[in-house]
């Protein structure tokens, strides 16, 4: 799992250690067996993508310990489902996208162009690693 690539067909980066996020809680959108849910996206949150997710039965805003689920706050970063994203995209709310540390299955859904829309800058997350 150490060699899986990015949107931009480079090694896959780390998305962020504080919250700890990925599917493992190792910092990684990685692509795992045992994750349905494909938790490959890594966004920088926002309000209007919380909202949206609220309202859509995902609340990513109240704290979960039992899951070391720490709730999410704008400005975060997170390792979100893919389909999640597009569903938000969809419907307006979708959060910007750090591409470094995006997994390249997101491609099967979602084309590159649009990915390019909503990128993030990558320097203003480091200090989240």
């Amino acid at each position: 799992m150490t060699d899986q690539k990015n949107v931009l067909g480079e090694v896959l980066k780390p998305c962020c250690k504080f919250p700890m996020t990925g599917f493992v809680r190792d910092g990684y959108c990685r692509l795992h067996p045992q994750d349905a849910g494909e938790h490959t996206v890594c966004i920088e949150v926002t309000e209007e993508f919380l909202a949206f997710s609220k309202a859509a039965g995902n609340d990513l805003s109240t704290a979960m310990p039992e899951y070391d689920f720490p709730g999410l706050i704008a400005g975060d970063r997170w390792c979100l489902c893919a389909l999640r994203w597009v569903e938000a995209y969809n419907a307006g709310a979708a959060p910007k996208v750090v591409l470094s540390a995006t997994h390249e299955s997101l491609l099967q859904y979602v084309p590159m162009e649009t990915l390019n829309n909503f990128a993030v800058d990558e320097q203003e997350g480091l200090n989240k690693l």
